[in-house]
């Protein structure tokens, strides 16, 4: 099977509308920081012959994959394997002062969640592991085995938002004390076994557990806190940065991030706002854009998207 019929790039004309005015001068430079499978990183090469790509991903699997479909573009691009945090860095290496956009497609790679083995999905029974870097340490069985009851909870609580939070984490630990988790199965039964009947109608139990772990073996907010701000720092005036979110927690960093660089930093009270106050960037969608019904329709993995864009009008003086 072609890679194009297992994987759907989210919001793809969007993203390119959005991207386009900083991109189509010679010589532009674009940082995708969630490669995946390089489906949006091959439109926009495609799309613009005199473009640079510099991918990001912190999944070899994924580099592997998206370095084979880029090949006709192979001295346009830069693929570099690094949690998106490390945006600065990488640039560095690279000898890029700063770029003319910056995409964003945060969350589960498709090849995450279609690989049953990674043990992204509770509908599937797969190891614990959850790894999106599979050369990192903390694996989701390590956090059930190890993790106490109050920290399971808050992790629950905290990165799934999840209203059962303290009965899961109490059950968890009375379970692990006969039997080991090590399978998804496993986690998935202990859930259900202690979730009323009137919840489970309203979704599968173990949907928030499992982003919740998800993000802790993977540091996903601590490292999206970091990664908004450097990768803002990075763009070129009039260069732009997208970022597509998939749940709450996500862009609710990113709308922050964007709600500062686009503000003024004028003390309140002055009459007059300096040049040196004025906003570094602005933004270029209204709030979060959703995905259409007719998106939704064609890609189920748009459904919970929430988009956001922002321009940089200047430098800081």
């Amino acid at each position: 099977m072609a890679i194009n019929d297992i994987h759907t790039p989210v919001l793809l004309e969007r993203c390119i509308e959005l991207l386009a005015p900083a991109l189509q001068k010679p010589g532009a430079v674009l940082v995708d920081g969630t490669l995946g499978m390089a489906g949006h990183a091959e439109a926009f090469l495609t799309r613009f012959p005199e473009l640079t790509l510099v991918g990001l991903d912190r999944d070899l699997e994924a580099l592997a994959i998206a370095e084979e479909r880029l090949k006709p573009f192979h001295d346009r691009i830069h693929l570099v394997h690094t949690v998106y945090d490390g945006i600065g860095d990488a640039l560095d290496s690279l000898g890029i002062p700063e770029v003319d956009g910056i995409l964003f497609d945060l969350g589960v790679s498709s090849l995450q969640l279609d690989q049953v083995d990674r043990g992204f999905s509770y509908s599937k029974d797969a190891p614990l592991d959850m790894r999106m870097d599979n050369t990192s340490e903390l694996t989701a069985e390590r956090i059930l085995a190890d993790y106490s009851e109050q920290d399971l909870r808050r992790i629950f609580q905290e990165y799934g938002e999840e209203k059962l939070a303290a009965r899961y984490a109490k059950a968890i630990v009375e379970a692990r004390e006969h039997t080991p988790f090590v399978r998804s199965a496993q986690l998935v039964s202990v859930i259900t076994a202690v979730t009323p009947v009137v919840v489970q109608r309203q979704g599968h139990p173990a949907k928030r557990v499992f982003q919740a772990l998800r993000i802790e073996v993977n540091q996903e907010l601590a490292v999206l806190e970091r990664t908004i701000p450097a990768a803002l720092e990075a763009v070129a005036v009039g260069g732009r940065i997208v970022v597509m979110s998939y749940q709450s927690l996500e862009d609710r960093i990113v709308k922050r991030a964007l709600a500062k660089a686009t503000s003024s930093s004028a003390p309140a009270g002055l009459p007059v706002e300096l040049p040196e106050h004025k906003p570094l960037f602005t933004l270029l969608v209204r709030g979060a854009e959703l995905a259409t019904d007719e998106e939704k329709a064609e890609n189920p993995r748009a459904t919970p998207v929430r988009l956001r864009a922002a321009e940089r009008i200047r430098r800081a003086e």
